[in-house]
């Protein structure tokens, strides 16, 4: 079927948890059958969702796409790009992190939704992108650690793998004192913006010549 066309610091919460709240966090679905609905995730490793602004802008900037879309979510932690995906009608979705308590609490959120459209790995990223993926993802959305150079090693496996076709959609958050994103050359930029100290931008893969 063809395709239609169309973080953080770290990820490290600026709020210091209360004693009640120091062993989770908790996150809240703002678009489509799952609006409103509040799950909770472990609070290890510093992460913390994508904000909701950001997640209401990406998503009308996706609205024609995600319906029926293959979505891999990368660096997942919480999940909750990925559950917007879901929740909005994307066919599918692949969580991928390599913190297990995360990966087990967001299999547990999906069994609490009763979704059987995606799939939880517990993973190292460049191990997964090291793979050829069966079939090539409609949309990729990644919000790595900042500060790590993390973009100059997954955007050429992401590209020399096949992880993403011609009409494949890619996202990226990322630090906003960085000046540049690595992006191949047939990676056009769609949007962006920045929010606080976030930078995040959408990118549309375009057919390369033969």
């Amino acid at each position: 079927m063809p395709r239609k066309s169309l973080s953080r610091p770290s990820k490290t919460s600026s709020r210091r948890p209360t004693a009640g709240q120091a062993d989770s966090g908790e996150l809240r679905i703002i678009g489509g059958q799952w609006r409103s609905r509040t799950l909770t995730f472990p609070a290890v490793g510093g992460v913390r969702p994508t904000p909701s602004r950001v997640r209401e802008t990406l998503f009308n900037w996706l609205m024609p796409v995600v319906p029926g879309a293959r979505c891999i979510d990368l660096f997942a932690g919480s999940g909750v790009l990925g559950l917007e995906a879901l929740s909005r009608g994307a066919e599918q979705v692949e969580f991928v992190d390599h913190t297990r308590p995360l990966t087990d609490a967001l299999s547990a959120n999906l069994k609490t939704l009763r979704c059987t459209d995606a799939s939880v790995k517990c993973q190292d990223i460049l191990a997964y992108l090291g793979q050829k993926p069966a079939q090539a993802a409609d949309i990729v959305m990644m919000d790595p650690p900042f500060r790590q150079n993390w973009l100059s090693r997954l955007l050429p496996l992401i590209r020399d793998n096949g992880w993403v076709s011609s009409d494949s959609w890619v996202y990226i958050e990322h630090e906003s004192e960085l000046q540049s994103v690595p992006a191949p050359e047939n990676w056009q930029l769609h949007r962006e913006k920045t929010a606080g100290q976030v930078c995040y931008r959408l990118y549309r893969v375009m057919a390369t010549d033969a």
